[in-house]
């Protein structure tokens, strides 16, 4: 059997950011229609070891049926070797036969599709108007975030702050998280912090937190506070209440519990479940990335480069 093989170049230029958008819309909406199977994460960390190794599976039913895996690791010291800290691929496999079909960078993958996913939140939830953009943590993920964002709102304004100092191109630096954030209509937050970066007494109202950095049962970005006051939106309510620090510490601290999620962002999208409901209420979407929106992006990626014949094919 031949297998294609797709690098990071080949993943960017596939998967454009609008295009992106618009399957993440389509994977999370049939997740809510319980078209695909997404199994919690699984994730090996040994003992005194900074990085991990994560393994994401995913099945969709019906008439075109697909199994994907995607295997990475995270590493947090490449941002200063200059690399990614996902490393990794995705593979697709054949529903009907079980053959593999493609691997994939996942570096690339992920960094388009969770900014993408962002993104329906946004265009779900901001309201109307918002004229002004934070964004905490400028690297791969602050990259595609402003993307994202501009591709789903118009922004007068842009707003970055970094731990690092770094700032992204096109947009204002501030001195601290707090005066980053003080103006925003809508906050994305993609740093590698382990304790939170935004407090609720710096957000105005009606703002949109996109709260994406913290992936993990023991980090988050977040204060109790702000979890508290927002109306929460999640990818998936089993991923929340199993690996997010955000959700899990002020559980722990008996601030909030499970009836606390209003929703998923799928059901928004189909209609079975509320969004923002005023101008005022503050919303979160706290993102934890699903393997079913690998199995979408990487299924694109690969049906166009069927079509240009892009990638190398390899014979196993």
């Amino acid at each position: 059997m031949s297998v294609r093989i797709l690098d990071e170049t080949d993943v960017r230029r596939l998967l454009p950011m609008g295009e992106c958008i618009d399957v993440m819309t389509d994977v999370l909406a049939g997740l809510a229609r319980d078209e695909l199977y997404n199994p919690l994460r699984f994730v090996v960390r040994p003992p005194d070891e900074p990085s991990l190794m994560g393994l994401m599976p995913a099945h969709r039913r019906g008439d075109a049926p697909l199994w994907s895996l995607k295997a990475l690791t995270i590493v947090p010291g490449n941002s200063a070797r200059g690399l990614d800290s996902h490393q990794g691929f995705v593979a697709l496999f054949d529903g009907v036969t079980g053959e593999p079909r493609a691997l994939l960078n996942a570096g690339g993958i992920t960094a388009i599709r969770t900014a993408a996913v962002s993104g329906v939140a946004t265009r779900l939830l901001a309201r109307q108007g918002a004229t002004t953009l934070a964004i905490l943590g400028t690297g791969t993920q602050g990259r595609s975030h402003l993307e994202a964002m501009n591709a789903v709102r118009t922004f007068e304004r842009v707003v970055t702050w970094s731990a690092s100092g770094r700032s992204l191109d096109g947009a204002e630096s501030a001195a601290s998280a707090e005066e980053a954030v003080r103006e925003a209509d809508v906050i994305c937050t993609v740093t590698a912090s382990a304790e939170p970066v935004l407090e609720r007494g710096w957000l105005k109202p009606g703002v949109h937190i996109n709260a994406v950095g913290s992936s993990i049962p023991t980090t988050r970005e977040l204060d109790t506070a702000t979890m508290v006051a927002a109306a929460l939106f999640v990818d998936r309510r089993e991923s929340t209440v199993n690996e997010s620090g955000d959700f899990l510490f002020p559980l722990r601290e008996g601030a909030l519990d499970e009836s606390h999620i209003r929703a998923e962002l799928g059901e928004v999208l189909i209609g079975t479940a509320d969004g923002r409901t005023s101008d005022d209420e503050i919303t979160v979407f706290k993102s934890l990335g699903l393997a079913v929106e690998d199995l979408a992006a990487a299924e694109h990626v690969f049906a166009r480069a069927e079509e240009e014949n892009a990638g190398t094919m390899v014979s196993v």
